[in-house]
Parts: structure tokens; C-alpha cells; sequence
């Protein structure tokens, strides 16, 4: 099992999923709510539904799920996996997880997974990123219809 919000894919997601996968032999993803990753992360950009749709269409995964609005664990007692996958970014203790699952009556092996060395692994960069990118377009523009106020009512390309 893998967990996430994958609210805009990126290669740090396919490796995280593909490490993930080699851990068993199906890879059942738990998708964060939107109400989770509001309250965990931040506003989500792609709905819940369509990111669980989006994530399932992932080669590595054999079925995503939509979480649970209140306690996290009972979708793991309702997949009962033998192992939970963490992302190398997740912030939740393994030992933690483990136990609570053991409480549940779910003994799971938690695995921390690695990061990949790519400048472009969370959606945080890939963000600041086009903001930074479309930024700079923006000044583009601007600095171009003051040079030619003539032209400013002519689109300028953006790339």
C-alpha cells in the first residue's frame, strides 16, 4: 500500500510508486481526500476523483482508492496490506503506523522509501516553478509594451 495526495503528477510519484510496487504483489494507492490534503498539505489543484482515476491508470498500480475523511487507518484495516510504503517527503513516524495498525489487528512491515535525485520531485517545485516561469513571461510582456505601446494589443508568446 502507498498513500498520497498526487495532486499533480510528477516523476518523484512514478518512482515512489514503482519502488512501492516492488514490495509485493499488488499495489493497492489510498488518495487523499480533498478535505485531507486541505487540512495536511494545502488546497488541491485536481479533485479527488480525478486524481484517484489518474493514479490508477499508473502502470505500477493495480487499484486506487479514495481515503477516509476520519480515521486514516480504517482503510488499512479494510485493504489489510502486508506492507505500507512512506515516500522519502511523508512526514508520518513508520514505528507509529506499525503499531497503530497493530492495534487495529493489521501487522504490517513499514517501509521508508528514497527520494529521487531530480530537481523536479514534489509538487511544491513543480508550482513554484510555472510561477516562477509565467512570471517572468509576465515581465516579458510588460517590458515589451513599453518598449512598443503600439504593439501591446498583439499577443506575445509565452514560451
Amino acid at each position: 500500500m502507498a498513500t498520497g495526495v498526487f495532486d499533480i503528477l510528477h516523476p518523484g510519484h512514478l518512482h515512489y510508486l514503482s519502488e512501492a510496487r516492488k514490495l509485493g504483489d499488488e499495489l493497492v494507492v489510498v488518495v487523499a481526500r480533498d478535505s485531507t490534503a486541505r487540512r495536511l498539505k494545502r488546497e488541491p489543484v485536481v479533485p479527488e476523483e480525478s486524481r484517484r482515476q489518474m493514479v490508477e491508470g499508473l502502470k505500477p498500480v493495480d487499484r486506487a482508492v479514495l481515503g477516509t475523511t476520519g480515521d486514516m487507518y480504517e482503510t488499512v484495516v479494510s485493504v489489510k496490506p502486508d506492507v505500507i510504503a512512506l515516500g522519502f517527503d511523508q512526514k508520518w513516524d513508520p514505528e507509529v503506523i506499525r503499531s497503530e495498525c497493530a492495534k487495529r489487528g493489521v501487522h504490517v512491515k513499514v517501509v521508508r522509501l528514497s527520494g529521487v535525485p531530480e530537481r523536479l520531485h514534489s509538487t511544491n517545485q513543480i508550482v513554484e516553478r510555472i510561477m516562477v516561469m509565467r512570471g517572468r513571461a509576465k515581465a516579458a510582456k510588460e517590458m515589451a509594451a513599453r518598449a512598443n505601446p503600439d504593439a501591446s494589443s498583439k499577443p506575445v508568446s509565452e514560451t
